[in-house]
């Protein structure tokens, strides 16, 4: 049986749930975030170590600004309301990506990052304002600077994720089956599970559904 230490996940489809049912993008958005809650719940109930959450894309600036304004009010509700909660439950956020956001947001995002530093139970990385090339392109211009020998380990000790383990486990939902520039190398050799439910629609069932098929796995990493 594969453990399971860190899951990752492209919470795809809160967009089109909206639409469907409420008639608005933006009450998906809202849908998801409740989504979110439950599996984070989920996560710490199966002694996850790490959870890395796709929340925001370099590629998301060309939605309208409406929706991306809603997205990060979101989130800043999220992070004055729900913080204390996450800390006192020992979570550890961390966030990768570039944070260039309004002022009020980066320092929302700054003293969540201080205040949790610590902590153990779980660590949330959250992709805000993440695409994989970019990483990699900004790693391979640190290390050539650094004048250190190009190997792989060395390459990768300049990524956003240097401490973070890679994925076991990638699970996209939404019916889409590509990666969208999202942990391009440290995704090579995660399990990859493309589920239809959109994100909001997602549940704890379906979430340990996929994790006890993962654990069903033979994992070769190139062995036989």
């Amino acid at each position: 049986m594969n453990p399971l230490n860190h899951v990752a996940i492209i919470m795809d489809g809160n967009g089109r749930w909206g639409l469907k049912y409420k008639k608005s993008r933006n009450a998906g958005h809202k849908a998801g975030l409740r989504t979110v809650e439950k599996i984070i719940k989920e996560s710490i109930n199966k002694k996850l170590k790490y959870l890395t959450l796709y929340a925001f894309s370099t590629e998301n600036w060309k939605r309208p600004k409406q929706e991306i304004n809603f997205l990060f009010s979101l989130l800043e509700n999220f992070l004055i309301n729900k913080l204390d909660k996450l800390h006192k439950k020992n979570i550890k956020l961390k966030i990768i990506g570039i944070k260039n956001f309004s002022s009020k947001l980066n320092k929302l995002l700054i003293k969540a990052e201080k205040k949790t530093d610590k902590n153990s139970k779980l660590q949330i990385n959250l992709a805000l304002n993440y695409g994989s090339k970019i990483e990699i392109i900004n790693a391979i211009k640190k290390l050539n600077k650094s004048k250190k020998k190009i190997t792989e380990k060395n390459l990768t000790n300049f990524f956003q994720t240097k401490d973070i383990p890679d994925p076991d486990l990638l699970i996209r939902t939404g019916n889409t089956k590509r990666l969208s520039n999202f942990l391009l190398w440290q995704l090579a050799y995660s399990e990859i599970f493309f589920e239809k439910k959109l994100w909001p629609a997602f549940t704890e069932r379906d979430f340990n559904k996929i994790i006890k098929e993962f654990k069903k796995i033979k994992r070769n990493f190139g062995n036989i």
